[in-house]
């Protein structure tokens, strides 16, 4: 094999993996998709603006849980860095939100940048973080659901939403 072969089938891989991006957005925008259904998930992303359900989770829990006052701190401060550092790569990468044809999207958004979610990478920074007397599992459905709630709506792809995730977990790895 040449030198050439390596660099050839990596950027032909890139509209395999635009394809499949694609292909998994319309799947979550036809896919279980009823009045109901999409009001009830409107209303629950909306909770996920700059992170406010984590933030109001994690005030409740330093007001009920003293002892660990610091480490629901820490969470929000998580939370707020994540939001932080998503927005300076949304100012460097300017991915424009998907537009499907007959598939209008479902919700509002404040910017018309896509990447990476700012739902997913606030959700994900707190589950992390978050003290929790239980299992870490429920706040990573929580925070999955929260993340595919975006592309089910149309205002992301569902590579925006797994960036968003890694990203809020790296920061909320990083903070001390």
């Amino acid at each position: 094999m040449s030198a050439a072969t390596p660099r050839s089938t990596r950027s032909g891989s890139r509209p395999v993996l635009r394809g499949l991006d694609l292909s998994l957005l319309r799947l979550l925008r036809t896919r279980g998709h009823s009045p109901s259904v999409e009001a009830a998930i409107a209303r629950g992303s909306a909770l996920g603006e700059h992170g406010i359900l984590w933030y109001a989770l994690a005030a409740l829990g330093a007001l009920v849980d003293p002892g660990r006052r610091a480490l629901y701190l820490r969470a929000m401060r998580a939370v707020l860095f994540a939001f932080v550092a998503n927005q300076a790569v949304k100012l460097l990468v300017p991915r424009p939100r998907p537009r499907l044809e007959g598939l209008p999207p479902l919700t509002s958004t404040l910017s018309d940048r896509s990447y990476p979610s700012a739902h997913a990478a606030t959700s994900f920074a707190a589950a992390r973080t978050l003290p929790v007397p239980c299992p870490r599992a429920p706040l990573y459905a929580l925070a999955t659901v929260m993340a595919l709630s975006r592309p089910y709506l149309g205002v992301h792809y569902p590579s925006d939403t797994v960036a968003g995730a890694a990203l809020g977990d790296a920061v909320a790895r990083l903070l001390p």
